[in-house]
């Protein structure tokens, strides 16, 4: 574990655009997604949608990958 605190509830990126996901409406769904040497594959993060939503302590922060395959953080 690293030096935050991560045993909040779980949370998954933003499901925005995926009609896929057929669940209740106000449910999101939890998923999977393997490290290797800490190190993630931003298609695992991005498979649901093109944002990812971050609870960071307090604050919450935007992941968003743009059409032209770049990835903007924003608070």
């Amino acid at each position: 574990m690293s030096n935050f605190d991560h045993r909040g509830p779980a949370r998954a990126g933003t499901l925005e655009g995926n009609a896929a996901w057929g669940g209740e409406a106000g449910v999101t769904p939890c998923r999977t997604i393997p490290m290797v040497d800490a190190q993630l594959d931003s298609r695992d993060l991005f498979a649901a949608g093109r944002l990812i939503t971050i609870a960071h302590g307090e604050h919450t922060y935007q992941l968003r990958l743009t059409a032209q395959n770049k990835l903007i953080l924003t608070k």
